[in-house]
């Protein structure tokens, strides 16, 4: 299990997201947010699983949840869950979005393609999903 100190952690999540600092990440804390700090000798310490609770409330955040909706969120998901919800962070990433093509199939479905994939891949790519979803009767 690795450890951080509450700088750490900010450190890490403003790499991700340069909106993060050392003053959310002890408010987020202070509010409940997060899962009680491990108890490392006679410190407290962030975990790995702090730091993944800690992106799926930026996500959450980022797609418009208040704070007092995210944490009810939280609340009702496995750490599987809370992970995955995590890895999303990176699509809201300003500068992934302003590269990536973005290809709405559906109401549901968005494609996001990066500028390395080739024009005649992508158009591949759209045309499988968009297949895929009428086999289903989704479009």
């Amino acid at each position: 299990m690795n450890t951080y100190t509450a700088k750490q952690v900010a450190e890490v999540l403003h790499r991700e997201d340069p909106q993060m600092n050392l003053r959310t990440v002890r408010y987020y804390t202070q509010i409940g947010m997060l899962p009680p700090l491990e108890l490392v000798g006679n410190k407290r310490a962030y975990t790995d699983s702090h730091l993944h609770y800690l992106r799926a409330i930026l996500v959450l955040s980022k797609s418009g949840e208040t704070l007092a909706s995210a944490q009810e969120k939280l609340a009702e998901l496995t750490i599987d869950e809370i992970i995955k919800l995590g890895d999303n962070l990176r699509l809201y990433q300003s500068d992934q979005m302003l590269h990536s093509e973005l290809h709405v199939i559906s109401e549901d479905v968005i494609l996001s393609v990066s500028p390395r994939i080739s024009a005649v891949l992508k158009e591949k790519m759209v045309e499988a999903v968009t297949r895929l979803l009428q086999e289903e009767g989704q479009v």
